[in-house]
């Protein structure tokens, strides 16, 4: 399936900004589930200041507002050619090694709600059977519902508040995997929609190392594994790891910032 993608983030200062630097995470890189063709970013307002691979293997650019702006927009645009492998990635790895992904993070710290959760895997005959039964529980405990949580709440909170959107979902179920001794990472992507084409904001889903796959992705929202529809961003421990574009800024502006996003066959 070819998908056409286009994705702007505009972000608007009440008064010219001293100096504000925004890590950017807007480059799909072809797997064997993902062929990237042709790609652009464009940055008006501001400037990129260097590009490479982080050590996690996503490319990263960092991009720097030109001084004295109000405005930064940051727009990605480009095709990607998909090919549903029922979620599976492989034994496909970079310089984090796997015992990275075991590790706890602020987002993803387990209390009680989770730590029971977590249990379901055990209970199962085999780790995937108990990772699948961990998606269903935790969807069925945590709906995904819009404006419940943002984008600082924890994985247990989420789970103790009962709600949630696809960032809650990937951090609880990487959560609970990890205590299961599964290592266990955030993906940032796009996901196609049928009927919709604009969208307010990109996707998260989990993947899991099994030893006899490699990585599986888990998309706990919808409840499916990542098929055609899904292009991914950037992997990570969490959602601050592996977010499509996040900064800081010096000075006392305030900041508004709007996304449009398209994703379309």
């Amino acid at each position: 399936m070819q998908l056409q993608i286009s994705h702007t983030t505009l972000y608007r200062y009440d008064q010219p900004v001293d100096y504000a630097l925004q890590r950017v995470h807007l480059r799909p890189l072809s797997t064997n589930n993902q062929d990237v063709g042709s790609w652009d970013l464009i940055v008006d307002g501001g400037q990129i200041e260097a590009s490479y691979q982080d050590h996690y293997g996503n490319h990263t650019d960092l991009v720097s507002t030109l001084p004295g702006t109000q405005t930064l927009s940051v727009t990605a645009t480009g095709s990607v050619t998909t090919h549903d492998s029922n979620g599976i990635i492989g034994k496909v790895y970079g310089r984090a090694p796997l015992w990275h992904f075991l590790q706890a993070t602020s987002l993803t710290s387990p209390g009680p709600k989770i730590r029971a959760l977590s249990k379901i895997i055990d209970q199962s005959s085999d780790p995937l059977s108990g990772l699948h039964a961990l998606s269903a529980a935790l969807l069925e405990a945590a709906p995904y519902k819009v404006g419940a949580t943002d984008a600082e709440t924890k994985a247990e909170d989420a789970l103790v508040m009962g709600n949630g959107v696809c960032q809650d979902h990937a951090h609880i179920f990487a959560s609970a995997a990890r205590l299961a001794g599964i290592p266990t990472r955030y993906v940032s992507g796009y996901l196609m929609i049928n009927e919709q084409v604009d969208q307010d904001a990109s996707h998260a889903w989990a993947e899991v190392h099994v030893d006899d796959l490699g990585w599986v992705g888990f998309d706990v929202s919808n409840g499916v594994a990542p098929d055609e529809k899904y292009v991914r961003l950037a992997v990570g421990r969490d959602a601050r790891d592996a977010a499509p574009i996040k900064g800081m800024r010096l000075g006392n502006s305030d900041e508004s910032m709007i996304v449009s996003l398209q994703v379309q066959q």
